[in-house]
């Protein structure tokens, strides 16, 4: 008999970032803000200063990899990050274990929820595409509230699901997420194997860095 059946839960509701986290699409993004800002002429950022900004609301992001583009070219920055990443979407995937960790959450009752930089489209999209419609009972996503690190996206479904924060585990892997959970007053997990170095994330005070999914798993069995 599987003993953590028994085992009270400590987080009610845990909310996942998407990309990096769940979903590997780190590197293609990262490229993808590189050559839209290539096409509007801007200067180029490093892999470092792309992959940083993956998390946060698209043109918040593309502004803040692209300082030297100006207002009046958002619009196209946009709009070319977006026509790279639909021309290689298909070309990644859930990281391998997610779906048997969702899984195992959904048996013990959490509410799972993704909190994301994506937005509502893009994220309905992803779902759709790696067949996870049914599994999420809630999301928040960059277009249709505040963006990380600001804490709404989290006050929004605490709210919605009646959960209070000492109740609620945020899992990332930048620090934007990290720090859009202490700014909400939940408990945090970081992964490291998305878009942030892991040395950034103990000054953010994570309950524990998980260095791949099964890791992330073993220790959500054990913990949460």
């Amino acid at each position: 008999m599987n003993s953590t059946a028994f085992r009270p839960r400590r987080f009610d509701l845990i909310a996942f970032d998407w990309d990096g986290t769940l979903f590997d699409s780190t590197a293609l993004i990262t490229r993808c803000i590189q050559l839209a800002v290539q096409d509007v002429g801007g200067t180029v950022p490093s892999d470092k200063d792309a992959s940083y900004v993956i998390g946060m609301g698209l043109m918040q992001a593309l502004a803040h990899a692209a300082p030297d583009v100006p207002a009046d070219k958002y619009p196209l920055l946009g709009a070319r990050y977006k026509h790279h990443y639909s021309v290689h979407q298909n070309d990644i995937t859930l990281f391998t274990g997610v779906l048997e960790m969702l899984d195992r959450l959904k048996a013990r009752q959490h509410l799972l929820t993704v909190a994301t930089g994506k937005s509502r489209g893009g994220l309905n999209e992803a779902l759709r595409d790696v067949n996870l419609q049914g599994i999420f009972d809630g999301s928040r996503t960059a277009d249709e509230t505040a963006g990380k690190p600001h804490p709404l996206m989290l006050q929004e479904l605490m709210m919605e699901f009646g959960v209070e924060a000492d109740r609620v585990l945020m899992i990332g892997d930048t620090t934007h997420d990290l720090q859009m959970a202490v700014n909400a007053g939940c408990a945090s997990v970081a992964v490291s194997y998305g878009a942030h170095e892991p040395d950034s994330f103990e000054v953010l005070g994570p309950l524990a860095i998980a260095h791949s999914v099964a890791e992330l798993d073993a220790w959500l069995q054990a913990n949460a």
